[in-house]
Order: structure tokens, then sequence, then C-alpha cells
């Protein structure tokens, strides 16, 4: 039996319980017991009642998914048993001793206690980090928090006098224009003047005939940096908020002026308002010090990402405007989409390009060279840009992907239908497209028809779910990690290719499943969850993993720009501290656990 000093001497080397009161820790030190274990021992099954969390004081511990596939190899001062006790009470894994050693054991209830009575022992058993937000910061802030409540409305056959007084009664600026529960457009004091003062236009007539319809709308969910970036963009003032069709708000200028904005929505103005590609030049170049700002101000990895997307997208509708204005209008309707990082709107300080055109069914071949010099002044734009050229030519100046809508459903149906390794590339990178310019129908057209063909294909979603798995965690058995042996990147983990990609798979596959149109990844694991595709824990486990790996990411990214080198994807696990590096070895465990599940529950063909 260990003495409680001796108990206690160990815990103060280990975390959380390094953090907590002398006397707490002496008190916690009394509640562990003691467990000799032998090589090979079974400690634990999958599925058993878990009495308590295990904490390796000396030998080692091997973790096996259910499956019996090794996932981590423990070493002292690890613990284990937490997820299944965090979840249901019975284990997740099972848990088998690589060689003679000693477990301290905190039984189950004391966990719970100390987990809702200590920060630090909470974070550190959830992975959660600290995100800092500041309620000042109009950016990060949700449009549900900063819209009027209730919204005044008018209908279609109001007269545009009655619809004038009740601006003035209400003290608005606009109105919105519903029928029924629908909403139909909006009609503001500009239009007043500029449509019926200045035209002479009879005040009985009715606000249908002034309103603007089917206006630029974003949901209570949208990011206040979407209000901005949008307005700024758009050159508007009055932004409706829409629900399922509904509005449920109005968000005005004026109701922005308690916020002050951060420098994203600078860049965007510059970008939305640039004249030449140099102009273009000089805002991008600024991309680099805004990621660094905005990872120092303790922002959470999706709103980074989003914002640093943000600016991108406007990037790339200027330099469209840009061609247009040089080229002549569209012989037809298009639609610029694009895919990779900034179609799931997740860029970081490191993005190539990946974009195509959609064009309308009524193109003739005499307009071929218009779309191909209109691809090669975006594309060429964008790679001055700093968004390089796609090594594999996923782009929208090969041909191929620069195509009318009937080919490109004759594309995804024969990928669906012939899920040969080439179809299962292309088919994941272009189940990420989002529309960025031009005419979103045609996006829309080709989304609906895809993805209820794709979900209804269970070869075609067996092989997808292969290809998913085809990126693994750099999950090491004897060090925690799977380094690069050579080269350049010795002795560092890929935290894109090994990170990231293996949950922007799984997220891919589940909204394929779900047939499910999110295409940001976080998006479509909360979805996914929502649809019932993966469970309530499951969907926790694998979000805190990703906002993990994706954070550390970005950290990094930041940390090299700062040190005066260029971001890329490469870390060397001696960088973090042993926190870190513990709840980074959880998370790709949690990541390659969520993968072996998917393969076994779905019958994944390797």
């Amino acid at each position: 039996m260990e003495d409680v000093q001796t108990i206690v001497s160990f815990l103060e080397t280990v975390h959380p319980y390094d953090s907590l009161p002398r006397d707490e820790l002496a008190r916690v030190a009394g509640c562990f017991s003691r467990r000799e274990i032998a090589a090979g021992e079974t400690i634990y099954r999958h599925g058993e009642r878990l009495t308590g969390l295990y904490l390796v004081k000396r030998g080692g511990v091997e973790i096996l998914e259910p499956s019996g596939d090794v996932i981590s190899v423990l070493g002292p001062r690890n613990s284990f048993g937490e997820r299944g006790l965090m979840r249901d009470g019975r284990a997740a894994t099972t848990a088998q001793s690589t060689s003679e050693g000693v477990l301290l054991m905190l039984p189950a209830d004391e966990f719970r206690h100390l987990f809702a009575a200590s920060p630090a022992f909470e974070r550190f058993f959830t992975r959660r980090r600290t995100q800092g937000y500041r309620a000042s910061d109009l950016t990060t802030q949700k449009v549900a928090d900063l819209m009027a409540r209730k919204p005044v409305t008018c209908g279609p056959a109001d007269a545009i006098r009655a619809a004038a007084m009740k601006m003035r009664d209400a003290g608005v600026s606009s109105l919105g224009v519903v029928e029924g529960h629908a909403f139909l457009g909006i009609v503001t004091t500009r239009d007043m003047t500029n449509k019926v003062v200045a035209t002479g236009l009879d005040p009985a007539t009715p606000v249908a005939e002034v309103m603007t319809r089917d206006p630029i709308a974003l949901s209570p969910e949208a990011l206040g940096s979407d209000i901005l970036h949008v307005m700024l963009e758009r050159r508007i003032g009055h932004l409706p908020v829409v629900e399922e069709g509904r509005l449920v708000g109005m968000i005005t200028q004026t109701d922005l002026t308690r916020f002050q904005a951060v420098s994203s929505a600078q860049l965007v103005r510059d970008a939305a308002t640039a004249e030449s590609l140099d102009e273009l030049k000089a805002v991008t170049a600024r991309i680099p010090k805004l990621l660094v700002q905005l990872v120092a101000g303790h922002n959470s990895h999706e709103v980074v990402t989003r914002l640093i997307t943000d600016i991108s997208d406007t990037v790339t509708r200027r330099l469209l405007a840009l061609a247009e204005a040089e080229l002549g209008p569209p012989p037809v309707a298009y639609c610029w989409c694009a895919c990779g990082s900034q179609g799931r709107q997740e860029q970081t300080g490191v993005s190539d390009q990946d974009n195509c055109l959609i064009l309308s069914d009524k193109t003739l071949p005499a307009d071929a060279p218009y779309f191909s010099a209109l691809a090669a002044f975006v594309s060429d734009g964008l790679d001055a840009c700093g968004y390089v050229y796609c090594p594999g030519e996923m782009m929208a100046t090969n041909p191929r992907w620069r195509q009318p809508l009937a080919v490109w459903r004759q594309y995804f149906l024969g990928w669906i239908d012939r899920p040969d390794p080439m179809a299962q590339m292309l088919s994941s990178v272009m189940f990420d497209l989002r529309p960025i310019g031009g005419d979103e129908s045609l996006f829309h057209e080709l989304q609906a028809d895809t993805l209820g063909m794709a979900a209804k294909n269970s070869i075609f979603v067996a092989h997808m779910i292969a290809n998913s798995l085809k990126h693994m965690p750099p999950l090491g058995l004897i060090r925690g990690f799977a380094t690069i042996r050579s080269g350049e990147h010795k002795n560092h983990i890929d935290l894109k290719h090994n990170g990231v990609v293996p949950v922007i798979d799984l997220g891919r596959v589940y909204a394929l499943i779900g047939e499910l149109g999110a295409v940001n990844t976080r998006a479509r694991l909360q979805a996914a969850e929502n649809a019932g595709v993966i469970s309530v824990s499951g969907a926790r486990d694998l979000i805190e993993a990703y906002d993990m790996i994706a954070q550390i990411r970005l950290e990094n990214q930041a940390r090299l720009i700062r040190s005066g080198r260029a971001p890329d994807n490469f870390l060397a696990p001696s960088d973090l501290s042993d926190f870190e590096r513990s709840h980074l070895r959880d998370a790709f465990v949690v990541v390659r656990t969520m993968q072996s599940a998917l393969g076994s529950a779905r019958g994944a063909r390797t």
C-alpha cells in the first residue's frame, strides 16, 4: 500500500493534479488506490463498466480499438479511461499492460467531482482551449446577438405612403416586406427618395413596385464579420436576417456603430474596391499579419479560417469583375466555384487555388474563348495574389473543369457509377464545391442532383469511406507520434495531411451519408450529429479533437510568421509542451477511433 505522501509527491509532477491547492491535493491523493499489473494483463475491456480513472505510475499500457488495433501506448504520468467516464461510464476502448508495472486508480465519483470543481481538471480532460473572445469584437459576435429582435414589416400591397409613415413612426430606415410568413423583399428610405420622390411616383402605389426583391440575407448563426464583409463589398446599408424563409431581424449600419471592426473587414473593403491587380496583391500581402493578430487574440480556428477565406472570396469576385470589365459581359450565365480549403471556408496562411466554372447549358462552342480568357484572367490573378496554381490543375483554366451544367452532371454520375481510385479522388475534391461568383443557381441545381444520387449508391459510399481512411493520424507506438523519417521535414508531423485532412475526410463522408449540404468541416460534423449520422458523444469527441489539431496548426503557422519564415503545415512535437503533446496525441487517438468505427460500421472496401 502506497502512503499518501508518496502519492502526493508523484501527483505534484502530473498535470492537472499539480494545479490543485496543497490541501486538496493531499485529499485527492488519499482517494487513489494502487494496483500492480503483470505484463500482458487486461485492465479493462471495451464496453465494461469503469470503476475509475487510471494513472500510470510505472510500466506501460497499450490502448486498443474494439477491432484489436493498437492506437496508443502510454507510459508513466499518462491517464486513461476518461473518455468512457465522461460518456456513459463504460470503456470506449480496451486497455492492457505491455510490461509489469503499477497503476493508480481514482474512483469514478471523485473523478466527476474534480471534473466539476476544478477548471484546470475540466480543461485537461475535455481538451478545451481558452478562446478569450472579447464581447466587444463585432467579427466574432453571432448575428442573432446583434439584430433587432422584432423587425418592422409591411405587406407588398401596402401603399408607399403607409409604409413611409410606418418607418417614420417606428424610427427605422427600412421595412421588411412579408406576405403571411414568407419574406419577399425590403424597402428603405433611399427607395422612397430615389424611386418615389425623385420620379414623382404616386404615393398610393403598392410597396411591391419599389421594393428590392429577394435581397441578400444572412442567417442568425452568421458572424458579425459576415455583416461587415457583405455591407462593404456590396455597398449596402441594410441586411435582413432570415431563418427558414422567415424574416427574424434586420441589421443596419447604425446597429454596428458601437462595435469596432477588426482588420479583416478593412482587407475585404480594400479588395472590393481595388482597381488593379497590384492593389489586390497589396491586400493579400497583409493576410499573414492578420493571421498572427487573430491567433494572438485567441480566436478559435473556425473564426480565423473563415475571416481569411472571406478575403480570398472577395479577391476572387473582384477579379471576376475586372475580367468582365476587360472582356465584356459573359455570353451566357456562369458560376465560379471554389473547392478545397476555400470551398470549405478553411483557408490558413498556406493556400493554393482549386476552382472550376459551371456554365449554362445555353453555351455555344463560340463562347469557349471568352470563358477560357475569363478563367486565365482570374486564375493568373489569384496566383499573383499568393494563391498558387493547383499542382493537379484542378482549376477553371483546365478545359475539363470549365463545362456546361449538363456535363458536370455527367461527371458526377460517372464518378458515382464507377468509383475507381481516380473517381474517388475527384469526388473528394468536388464534393467540397462552394459558389463564389456568378449565377449560384447553376451550382445549387448540381448539388441537389448529385447528393441524393451519391448517398443512395452504397458501393460508391463504401469506396468513399475507404478513400477517407487513406490519411491516418501520425500515431506511433513508442514515442507517441509517427514523425517524418527523412528529408527537409525529418522528425516533424504533417498537421495538414495527417492532422486536419483525416477529419475533413470523415466530415465529407458523414455529409454524403446524411445528404447534408454543409461544406465546412465543423458544420458537417455538427449537422451529422443533428441528423443522427453519428452519435452525440462521437460528434463531441471528434469536434473537440478537430479543434485541438486545427488550433495547433494555426498557432504553429503564426509562430513561423513571427519568426520571419513562410508558414507551413509541419510541426516538430518537441516544440510543444508536455501538456500539448499529451492532448494532441489524445486528439489523434479520437480521430483514429472514429475512422475505425466508420470503416467497421459501413464495410469500407480496402
